[in-house]
């Protein structure tokens, strides 16, 4: 049965009392009791009072519809074409909210529209991870507690005039131990730990949240400047996303501490942030694990916003806030508390976005990922990114985690960024271990001088992970530092100009298998640079005679 045919089924169940009759405007009918009304009914939001005339606010008329679904044992809330202005909508179980072709809800602006959007609700910890992590109710759609509940239909959430992208970062200590040495000296002037939600209060920052859910399923609709996040699931079991469009001015999907979570299909533009990322915060009093995810047939990129969904693509904005090109990407990390596992990402296309980035620093284990069939273009800083740190923003004890058993294959990458390679950094006494990387093409950009060759990067194990951390690397094609088990295999890097760095740089690695690299590079350029490697094998790559070194040593090949 097709979906409007469903629709159609639906309102045939309805009583009369739901029911339009010929010349009856919504306005007319009175909103029924929710005895009157059949489980698995739709419930038309105009008859309980919505307006959808894009001035009148509806979210009482919207609120109130979802109750009666409740109440009755569960039903669809229908939102027929139309503008409906809303502050918060309060998701219940076993109901969904279905968002027709036409039907545009619209975050309302609490400075101009009469309201507010539901406080933030307390949260003792949130020391750990920013004010955006660490609060749902403070959103245009939310779900806390909730099971069997849908977001569906192929209208639009629009949170372009009354959510805000900004939030506060993580809180200070209130209790004993102070401020965690990951995060740095406290500021000179002591702060009012409850300041920043005073200022959030009555603010909207995320188009959906979800916390301590199951069974979710968010499908076919879009979502135009989402505020800090477009969706935040935290601690979902068994969450479906699935052709949605997000066009939005920070991050895309934030999953956080979820379990069994399919996402497929779907579009995000975000050139302010990260596209689709993975977390496991403390925001639950617990270092939950993401678990048991999957990620397939996805576009991210960092297009102006808004014109992916208009369809014009344009690139006229050049870097994110924070410098370092468009973000768009897909993401593991950054908030790393609890562990990562049985993670798979394929099928996804990169456009105009940073690459894909694997990231420990809060004492994570990120283990059992497999990433294939990835195609970038324009890559605005490393296409792979794999970084094991020692931020540790959580509890006191947190110690280093750990990155190992990752698969990557069948990556192509084109006019990537030329200052950062490709980059596998553990730290030291912790290295990445058992990494297979093959079937990988790289274009960057090229133009690495002779000077940037002769580089050294700081460690900076305790800073924020981003390619950019270490500056400009002294390799054009892959950095590789602190590491252990690494396979490169059929590997085939150039560059699009003259660049007098090294294709290869590895520093700190053990057990090294190159077989079948290609790497262009100039006249009197070597092929790699290496120091401190031991059991290292190169066999039929770039015109370089097979080897092996057994015991730790330091030169270059051709040596």
């Amino acid at each position: 049965m097709t979906t409007r045919r469903k629709i159609l089924a639906f309102a045939l169940t309805l009583p009369l009392s739901l029911a339009l009759a010929p010349g009856q405007t919504p306005q007319a009918q009175s909103a029924p009791s929710a005895s009157a009304v059949a489980p698995s009914a739709m419930y038309e939001v105009r008859s309980f009072g919505a307006k959808g005339d894009g001035t009148t606010v509806d979210s009482d008329a919207i609120n109130k519809a979802i109750d009666a679904a409740a109440a009755a044992g569960g039903g669809t809330v229908h939102l027929s074409a139309g503008r409906y202005l809303s502050f918060s909508i309060r998701l219940k179980s076993h109901v969904a909210l279905w968002i027709d072709v036409g039907a545009v809800l619209v975050a309302a602006d609490p400075a101009k529209n009469g309201g507010h959007y539901d406080s933030p609700e307390p949260n003792p910890h949130d020391l750990y991870q920013d004010f955006g992590h660490s609060h749902w109710q403070n959103s245009l759609i939310w779900g806390i507690d909730v099971e069997d509940v849908a977001i569906l239909g192929l209208g639009l959430i629009d949170g372009s005039h009354g959510l805000t992208r900004s939030g506060p970062g993580a809180r200070l200590s209130r209790g004993a131990g102070g401020r965690p040495v990951s995060m740095g000296p406290a500021p000179a002037t002591p702060q009012d730990p409850d300041a920043a939600r005073r200022r959030m209060e009555g603010l909207g920052n995320k188009a959906i949240a979800l916390k301590r859910a199951r069974n979710v399923t968010l499908k076919d609709f879009s979502v135009l400047n989402g505020g800090h996040f477009a969706l935040l699931a935290t601690g979902v079991d068994n969450l479906t996303i699935d052709n949605l469009k997000v066009d939005t001015n920070r991050d895309g999907f934030d999953i956080d501490a979820c379990r069994n979570v399919r996402i497929s299909n779907s579009y995000v533009n975000s050139p302010n942030d990260d596209a689709i990322v993975l977390k496991t915060s403390y925001a639950l009093g617990e270092a939950k694990p993401t678990e048991d995810v999957t990620i397939t047939n996805c576009h991210v990129s960092g297009f102006d916003i808004g014109t992916m969904l208009d369809g014009t693509y344009k690139t006229t904005q050049r870097n994110a806030p924070d410098r370092d090109g468009a973000t768009g990407r897909i993401k593991l990390g950054t908030e790393s508390n609890g562990a990562f596992r049985n993670i798979t990402v394929s099928n996804c296309v990169f456009d105009r976005s940073r690459g894909f980035a694997l990231e420990s620093v809060d004492g994570s284990v990120l283990e059992d990922i497999t990433v294939t069939n990835l195609t970038m273009r324009d890559v605005t800083n490393s296409p792979l990114f794999l970084r094991l740190g020692a931020r540790l923003r959580g509890p006191e004890g947190t110690t280093v985690g750990a990155l190992r058993r990752v698969v990557i294959s069948n990556i192509t990458a084109y006019n990537a960024e030329p200052k950062f390679a490709s980059i596998i950094s553990g730290i030291p006494g912790h290295p990445i271990e058992d990494v297979t990387i093959s079937n990988v093409r790289i274009l960057y950009r090229g133009g690495g001088t002779a000077e940037d060759a002769a580089r050294t990067p700081e460690e900076r194990e305790e800073t924020y992970p981003e390619p950019s951390m270490f500056g400009t690397v002294p390799a054009y094609g892959l950095f590789v530092r602190h590491a252990r088990g690494l396979t490169l295999r059929d590997i085939v890097v150039g560059t699009m100009t003259a660049d007098a760095r090294p294709p290869i740089v590895l520093h700190d690695v053990q057990n090294l298998r190159l077989d079948h690299v290609e790497a262009a590079r100039p006249a009197g350029v070597p092929f790699a640079v290496f120091r401190d490697i031991a059991d290292l094998t190169v066999r039929d790559s770039s015109g370089v005679a097979d080897l092996r070194l057994d015991q730790g040593d330091s030169g270059t090949i051709p040596r």
